[in-house]
């Protein structure tokens, strides 16, 4: 129950990720984005498994700050790709291939993603463990996390879907980008503190 609840609170709390999810959603890309979501549970299957088996020997505590630093850059891009983005307003046609988030994006991204690195570490190499999660029971235990992780942006997306019919389109959309792409600014920031912090340590 307690790698549940950790693994939850961490994968659902606002992040760059679930900060695309939630734009794929006011843009009424929600549907065009479930690669995307697929993409990112993949990428935390591949974590949970890597980690799992690796154990703490795959990624030590030295490599965080460098990984923080790798995706607080990759953060920081997104965010100006996104506030410099023109909001396109959502057809029933397909729409053009780049205002879809794929499979690669979405595996990309998460596996890039600190804060995932950072919710998988802890449970892998310390909860597993305390659970007498081994073995087989790894890739049991790995899966529904490794769902519930693409589940979060997929929720966002649809949260985003829900608030897009409220919202203005076109100038109103265009304001909503700037402010998920500062907070992916934001997202970056904190990253670059952390690994800053970590490496003077």
């Amino acid at each position: 129950m307690e790698i549940v609840l950790y693994a939850l609170s961490v994968m659902y709390s606002p992040g760059p990720v679930n900060a695309l999810g939630l734009n794929a959603g006011l843009q009424g890309q929600a549907r065009r984005a479930l690669g995307f979501h697929l993409g990112v549970g993949c990428a935390m299957l591949l974590l949970f498994l890597g980690l799992g088996y690796g154990g703490a020997a795959l990624v030590s505590a030295r490599m965080l700050p460098w990984l923080a630093l790798a995706g607080g850059a990759y953060s920081l891009y997104l965010g100006y790709r996104l506030a410099r983005a023109t909001p396109t307003v959502a057809t029933d046609a397909e729409g053009t291939q780049d205002a879809r988030l794929s499979f690669l994006g979405g595996l990309l991204m998460q596996g890039l993603n600190p804060k995932g690195w950072l919710a998988v570490l802890p449970i892998a190499t310390v909860m597993f463990p305390a659970a007498q999660v081994t073995g087989a029971k790894i890739a049991l235990c790995s899966l529904p996390l490794a769902i519930a992780a693409g589940g979060a942006p997929a929720c966002y997306a649809l949260l985003g879907s829900l608030l897009g019919r409220t919202l203005l389109r076109g100038r109103g959309l265009r304001w909503v980008n700037r402010l998920l792409g500062l907070s992916l600014v934001g997202c970056a920031l904190l990253l670059f503190h952390d690994a800053y912090r970590d490496l003077l340590s």
